[in-house]
């Protein structure tokens, strides 16, 4: 299945790296995109299965939409308006994406790199936590309740599926967006949970810096996943 996308770049592998096998990894950077050809293609690659395919971490942004994975209630949505939800096959309950939220897909072959769930779930949210970490915010994670968190608001999600020895679905991070929508789910299944994103905890002003804080956090963010993975960070 051919795919869009703006920009890809490879990754190399890292020589210090204590990952044994470094499969080929592409970096692809897709712009604001709607949610469900982005989901389609996801779901095609993992069901396809060819285990000498690459691996890639697609970025992007959505375009609004409520999105309520498998084990996910309909009371949980408390009035979607005129905002779409569509039920996919990831894990976990409704959250919200839009305009001004970093989402990251990780397509890896698991059972290539022999990763389980859990190995896969703690490295995303480390990856988030030491992101947040250069923009000076502490971060953690919370016992029974994946994603990250700040000052017990949400600022991160993930929910994962895994078909034929391949993740797919990921994260998403909020970074500068209207955070409205998610005053009308249960974010994640969770009734009062606050939300929060990464604009409001900073003072960063885009016309004194060298590019966007999404253009930023976009670069921070795919290096943190590449450095744990086993690859060097992207220059560009």
């Amino acid at each position: 299945m051919q795919l869009g996308y703006y920009k890809w770049f490879k990754a190399e592998p890292a020589e210090t790296s204590e990952n044994s096998t470094h499969p080929p990894l592409v970096i692809r950077r897709l712009g604001l995109q709607d949610y469900e050809p982005i989901w389609k293609s996801m779901a095609y690659l993992a069901q396809q299965g060819s285990q000498d395919r690459d691996d890639e971490i697609w970025l992007l942004s959505h375009k609004p939409v409520f999105t309520q994975g498998q084990a996910g209630k309909s009371e949980h949505i408390l009035n979607s308006g005129d905002i779409p939800v569509v039920n996919i096959d990831r894990g976990g309950q409704v959250t919200y994406h839009g305009p001004g939220q970093l989402v990251a897909y990780l397509l890896l072959n698991v059972r290539r790199r022999n990763f389980g769930v859990r190995n896969l779930v703690d490295l995303i949210e480390k990856s988030i936590i030491e992101t947040l970490g250069e923009y000076g915010i502490e971060a953690t994670t919370r016992k029974g309740a994946p994603g990250v968190y700040v000052n017990d608001a949400k600022i991160a999600a993930l929910g994962l599926r895994i078909k034929n020895g391949w993740s797919y679905h990921g994260l998403s991070l909020n970074v500068d967006m209207n955070l409205e929508p998610f005053s009308r789910i249960n974010p994640c299944g969770f009734e009062g949970l606050a939300v929060t994103q990464l604009a409001d905890l900073i003072d960063y002003k885009e016309e004194d810096q060298a590019v966007p804080l999404m253009q930023s956090l976009s670069k921070v963010l795919s290096n943190k996943l590449l450095l744990h993975l086993g690859y060097n960070a992207l220059t560009k």
